[in-house]
């Protein structure tokens, strides 16, 4: 084994969230053998595997790359998915099926931040089960964009081991997290399980079950990154300004953990809020009418200036008059909606912030440059989980939109959006 493929095996057995979604793909699915695989112009090598059906792979072990469909997964960048080999037009005659004995086949590719494949989370088993038009490709491909999350984080806490010595004991708190999110991942199933024997007569109601399971465990996944990543960060700077407090880029280094600390945040509240609202609690409100609303703004404002000096602001506020509204959840939704601007607006021009009241109504509106949003995006852009198309340092749980729209029903009001190449508007407005 080269020592290029060792170290990726090694990489992948550092993601212990690894081993249980192997557990809840072959559960799920019903295939008795899934691996996480690295595939290269070279070599097939399975770096993980859950082996129910005796096909003897064992991590580390590699087949022949030109008998194999991730071999093809490689070169096209998608999916394989056969419900049943014999009756598959493009793979009934095919070489690899008859070579390793399978029926049914299922291979994602994993892609690194970086654009780069590393290659696929797949399963096969000798008998044919239903894959196609069902919950379980979404599932596979949100395990391999959650495997491709990991080792680009692991990659990153490697090159920073040096720096980050002192955050051994956070790092292991977050491990404690993770191992607690695979006893959840593991529970989850169980309870997916017994609605699948109470279910069994309604298929639209397995249905059901089957996608709550399976965003649950999506939504505490992403949850463990997303929170990972920053902590990670605030220990390192904590670290250098311990070492070294007369260091010039402690200002920087200070605003960088400023900006995590704030994501943070935001991330913690649109968790509390999204659960709320799934338990049907919704979106509580605590209205005051004896204070303008600017001063909130204008300290949300104020924040985002300081973690992003070099982005424009422009702003118009005639918001002197109060209003009856939640000052916070107000500050929380334009916090959302500016911080949307800066992901997706374009660095080279300002963002635009208005608030006044006029006719009744009481209206804000966050205008950004940069290229409008795809019709198909649109439709669900106000839906949990969905970004749209983000780059590489872009984090989120895809909450930010969904939860400000929550607060806009809650105060009786709408939060409407439009996007072409001049700029792309949100603008909420209720009556006073």
């Amino acid at each position: 084994m080269s020592d290029d493929l060792s170290h990726d095996l090694d990489a992948v057995r550092q993601v212990e969230a690894v081993t249980a979604i192997l557990e809840v793909v072959t559960s799920s699915t019903g295939m008795g053998f899934a691996a996480v695989a690295r595939v290269t112009d070279r070599a097939w090598m399975a770096c993980e595997v859950l082996d129910k059906i005796e096909f003897g792979l064992k991590p580390g072990g590699q087949l022949p790359l030109e008998t194999t469909l991730c071999n093809e997964v490689r070169f096209a960048r998608e999916e394989i998915v056969i419900d049943e080999v014999a009756s598959d037009p493009l793979y009934a005659t095919h070489h690899t099926p008859a070579t390793y004995g399978f029926q049914s086949y299922i291979s994602v590719p994993i892609v690194l931040s970086d654009g780069k494949l590393f290659g696929t989370l797949c399963a096969i088993d000798p008998h044919p089960r239903r894959l196609k038009g069902t919950p379980a490709i979404r599932m596979f491909r949100l395990f391999a964009e959650l495997i491709g999350f990991h080792l680009d984080a692991n990659r990153s806490i490697s090159r920073s081991k040096a720096e980050l010595a002192a955050s051994e004991a956070a790092l292991a708190s977050t491990e404690a997290a993770l191992i607690t999110t695979k006893s959840q991942i593991r529970s989850s199933h169980a309870s997916l399980a017994r609605s699948e024997a109470k279910f069994a007569g309604s298929q639209q109601q397995l249905d059901e079950a089957l996608a709550t399971g399976q965003l649950r465990e999506e939504f505490i996944a992403v949850l463990g990154h997303d929170l990972r990543n920053p902590l990670a960060s605030m220990a390192a700077g904590i670290n250098l300004l311990t070492k070294n407090e007369a260091d010039p880029k402690r200002s920087l280094i200070l605003r960088h953990m400023n900006e995590n600390a704030r994501r943070m945040g935001a991330l913690i509240n649109n968790l509390l809020d999204f659960a709320r609202g799934r338990l049907g609690g919704g979106i509580d409100l605590a209205l005051t009418s004896d204070a303008p609303i600017g001063p909130q703004l204008e300290q949300i404002l104020e924040e985002i200036r300081m973690a992003h000096p070099d982005r424009v602001v422009q702003v118009e506020f005639d918001v002197d008059q109060p209003i009856a509204v939640d000052q916070a959840r107000i500050a929380q939704m334009f916090s959302n909606l500016m911080g949307n601007a800066i992901t997706h607006g374009s660095d080279s021009e300002p963002i635009t912030v208005t608030a006044s009241v006029k006719a009744g109504s009481f209206e804000l509106e966050v205008a950004n440059g940069g290229e409008p949003i795809s019709p198909e995006t649109m439709k669900n852009l106000f839906q949990p989980f969905r970004r749209g198309q983000i780059s590489a340092n872009q984090e989120g749980l895809g909450l930010g939109l969904y939860i400000a729209s929550e607060i806009a029903k809650a105060h009786a009001g709408t939060l409407t959006v439009s996007s072409d190449n001049t700029a792309t508007r949100f603008t909420f407005r209720m009556p006073v």
